[in-house]
């Protein structure tokens, strides 16, 4: 399945709603399937809270439960989740970024993590926002995983069974800002609009084809970044330090997970400020984030 928040000036009087993808997203004839009010939940992380939310989905999928549909180029896409319980992120994760940070910062048997608020996302189709404080607007494509099933100290062995679904996010950057202070970063990751979400989530069952979601399936997801149609970041989560299982593992220690948290797990090496000179966004930019199974995550840039 592939879920998605959006709107339709024909759907709950404009204003945000939740549904389902009918057909292949590269079909122009692809439909959506809205799922306000007809699962019993008004917007989709309330949806992921339901035990049974699978099943119900499904229902509405396979013709069960009557709704309506419109058309996917007709809508406009918001942030996957509107409004996730907590935003996690895992900090220099994949393989060659070590060799960005000379100062033995990575050398930890622990993940580096930080957390970022709702409206520092924007949706799929969106443009990021470059604020006029800062000329250093930077990209950083990631895989997203969102909770399903919550819980407190989750052996590692039994992550992936947690997960509901992934998405694409760009964690979007002010550099200059990251540094403010000595030891955090909240400022410069929190600008309103400076990084996306989306375009949807899409359930584990469309990387197995129907089997059981292994780490092996996930860490050799290839995930890319490209500005302008430019290559910057090219990975695959088997380079990670920390794997998307150890990352659950690791949250869940000390606090307990619940259905529609999110983890972004973090950015191969690549990213803007690493180029000599430096490789800022710059409005009329545009960011495309693809991994083949997950889709695309395209943002434009402009001056707030």
């Amino acid at each position: 399945m592939r879920l998605l928040s959006f709107t339709h000036p024909t759907l709950q009087e404009g204003q945000p709603t939740f549904g389902a993808l009918a057909g292949d997203p590269a079909d122009p004839a692809c439909e959506v399937i809205d799922l306000c009010g007809t699962t019993g939940a008004t917007e989709l992380t309330e949806l992921l809270q339901q035990p049974d939310w699978v099943n119900s989905v499904r229902r509405r999928l396979d013709g069960a439960v009557s709704g309506v549909s419109v058309p996917l180029v007709e809508i406009r896409f918001e942030r996957t989740l509107l409004w996730p319980r907590r935003i996690f992120c895992i900090g220099v994760n994949y393989g060659g970024r070590n060799a960005e940070y000379h100062d033995g910062t990575n050398a930890s048997t622990n993940p580096s993590v930080f957390v970022r608020f709702p409206t520092s996302f924007v949706g799929h189709g969106d443009a990021l926002v470059r604020p006029p404080e800062s000329e250093q607007l930077d990209y950083e494509g990631e895989i997203v995983t969102v909770i399903g099933r919550g819980g407190r100290r989750i052996a590692r062995s039994e992550a992936l069974a947690h997960v509901a679904a992934f998405t694409l996010g760009n964690e979007g950057t002010i550099r200059d800002w990251v540094r403010h202070a000595k030891f955090n970063v909240t400022q410069g990751k929190n600008w309103d609009g400076s990084g996306s979400m989306g375009p949807w989530l899409t359930t584990p069952d469309e990387l197995t084809d129907g089997g059981p979601l292994t780490i092996e399936r996930l860490e050799a997801l290839r995930l890319t970044t490209r500005v302008n149609g430019d290559l910057r970041q090219d990975d695959i989560p088997g380079t990670m330090a920390f794997p998307i299982d150890m990352q659950i593992e690791y949250l869940s220690t000390f606090c307990k997970l619940e259905p529609g948290d999110v983890i972004f797990t973090g950015t191969p090496t690549g990213a803007g400020a690493r180029f000599d000179p430096p490789k800022w966004l710059v409005p009329g930019d545009v960011v495309e984030v693809s991994v083949p199974e997950l889709g695309t995550l395209r943002n434009g840039v402009r001056d707030e």
